[in-house]
């Protein structure tokens, strides 16, 4: 066996009017955890593309060299056949099936007679997912299972074709903190037999804890690739090669001088829409003109829910307790009452719940105001590109035109998008629902910068966030959520990250 298992050299991809990617070079050895880096946007995901075969030889130029030997791939099943297995940031599971069915969806393990062998296919996938330390039935629904579990599926799924070298784009970006350590753990548990990962990540703590090599890319070009076992890279190091400048500081400084309370909630309480249960359990909080609030929780602690509740009820039932705006109750009964009131809330899943992914830019940005681009019923198409260019302008979006589809854009320049949509509306509170999820640390700056020019302007910011770190770097006050209920409140100025999760982790059950 070669030193190096894959070689890709000179690879350069264009789409018309773009270069994605310029003489990009890659090297990976057996057993070696191996990330990508760079901005949204640089060309990470294209040159996994062009790897795995989705763009297939002759649409890209260069030369790939796997195992020592020239390949040439027309197509996924190509690359599979090499040993190449691609998981994709959206997972390609078929939700009602069962979790067998989907390992070996296309590589069905047939009897003598042609027909699926149900005992061999059961039992093959047990074996499989007991190698990724998934303690499920094989015929458990895929539906049934958490986003973690999901993933290992999908491993479990890549290892039943011999897999050499697995390739992961943003593998915990969805995960909480528990599903993350245990899928970095499977991920060093497959290099010690032999198998190669490259692993896209923007969580650079993950990527220091577990890379062996980290190949920078920026503006689709290879800028460097760093020994991770030679010395010590830091973040910051990492963040040079990305952005090709150093990063004062990963949130930038704001000063703080909240002024009169805009938003209160008190005693709001959610049911589940389906089950007998409550989400949310007497809540109470508020948030000042100036201010950013942050909300803490664990994953089903009721977070989102109690946001979305807020906004106009989309979600829950038998919703009870009051919501005050400027010290007025108000009702905010729909999500156009809530708009009415001044309160806009920006999803965690921007891809399904934020944006038309088929519209351009102008039309998602102003699709929840439609009404003041109205004239006698009619949308003034001028006035709505003018509104679309001026957000273009204010919050660097970075696309060549504001009728480019939206989802051709980066991710970082979708959240960019789906935030102007509801700044938009003039809100006079911001709800941002994982602002960051999934998108690099130079976009992440820019939106936390979007943030403190809002809190400037007299807005009222609450931020939803996994990531305890960037509650500290961005917010004035932190709630805690546990079972549906608030546990604490803290002021950042004596909030750790070991205080916030103690009260995360609060064990209060919620009343039936």
């Amino acid at each position: 066996m070669t030193d190096v298992l894959l070689e890709m050299r000179g690879i350069t991809k264009r789409f018309p009017g773009v270069v994605a990617l310029q003489d990009v070079s890659l090297e990976v050895r057996p057993g070696e955890i191996h990330a990508i880096c760079g901005e949204n946007g640089a060309g990470k995901s294209t040159l996994m593309k062009v790897l795995s075969g989705v763009y297939p030889s002759g649409s890209y130029d260069g030369e790939i060299r796997f195992d020592g030997k020239p390949v040439h791939f027309a197509g996924i099943r190509d690359s599979e056949s090499a040993g190449i297995g691609i998981i994709h940031q959206e997972l390609a599971l078929v939700p009602y099936l069962s979790i067998a069915e989907n390992i070996f969806l296309g590589n069905e393990r047939r009897g003598r007679n042609g027909l699926i062998d149900w005992n061999r296919t059961n039992a093959e996938a047990g074996e499989l997912l007991a190698s990724v330390g998934l303690h499920e039935s094989p015929v458990a629904p895929v539906i049934q299972l958490g986003v973690g579990k999901q993933q290992l599926v999908e491993i479990a799924k890549a290892l039943s074709k011999d897999v050499r070298l697995l390739i992961l784009d943003e593998p915990t970006a969805a995960l909480n903190d528990v599903d993350s350590a245990h899928l970095l753990d499977l991920l060093r548990r497959l290099r010690d037999r032999g198998i190669a990962c490259i692993m896209i990540s923007h969580k650079l703590s993950e990527i220091t804890a577990i890379a062996d090599s980290t190949t920078v890319i920026r503006d689709g070009r290879t800028v460097e690739t760093l020994d991770m076992r030679a010395g010590e890279v830091t973040q910051e190091r990492i963040i040079r090669g990305m952005v090709g400048r150093d990063l004062e500081s990963f949130y930038p400084e704001r000063n703080s001088a909240p002024g009169e309370e805009v938003l209160r909630i008190e005693d709001w309480t959610v049911w589940h829409p389906v089950q007998h249960r409550k989400v949310v359990d007497g809540a109470d909080l508020n948030v000042r003109a100036g201010e950013v609030v942050g909300i803490a929780g664990l994953m089903g602690a009721g977070r989102t829910e109690l946001a979305m509740s807020v906004f106009g009820r989309s979600y829950g039932r038998n919703i009870s307790g009051r919501v005050y705006m400027h010290g007025k109750q108000v009702r905010a009964r729909t999500v156009a009452e809530a708009i009415d009131n001044g309160i806009a809330y920006a999803t965690e899943d921007r891809k399904r719940y934020g944006l038309n992914l088929i519209a351009d830019v102008r039309t998602n940005v102003s699709a929840a105001g439609l009404d003041k681009l109205a004239r006698g019923g009619w949308v003034d198409g001028n006035e709505e590109i003018k509104v679309a260019e001026a957000s273009r302008r204010d919050l660097n979006i970075k696309t060549r035109t504001v009728l480019d589809v939206v989802g051709t854009l980066s991710g970082g320049n979708q959240q960019k998008v789906v935030l102007s949509k509801w700044l938009f509306t003039d809100p006079d509170v911001l709800i941002l629902d994982e602002p960051t999820r999934g998108i690099d640390v130079g976009a992440k700056f820019e939106i936390y910068t979007i943030i403190n020019r809002l809190v400037a302007q007299g807005k009222a910011v609450i931020v939803i966030s996994s990531e305890l770190p960037e509650l500290l770097g961005t917010c004035d006050r932190i709630y805690t959520l546990s079972a549906g209920r608030i546990t604490g409140e803290l002021p950042v100025a004596q909030a750790t990250q070991e205080d916030l999760m103690a009260l995360m982790t609060m064990e209060k059950e919620l009343a039936g």
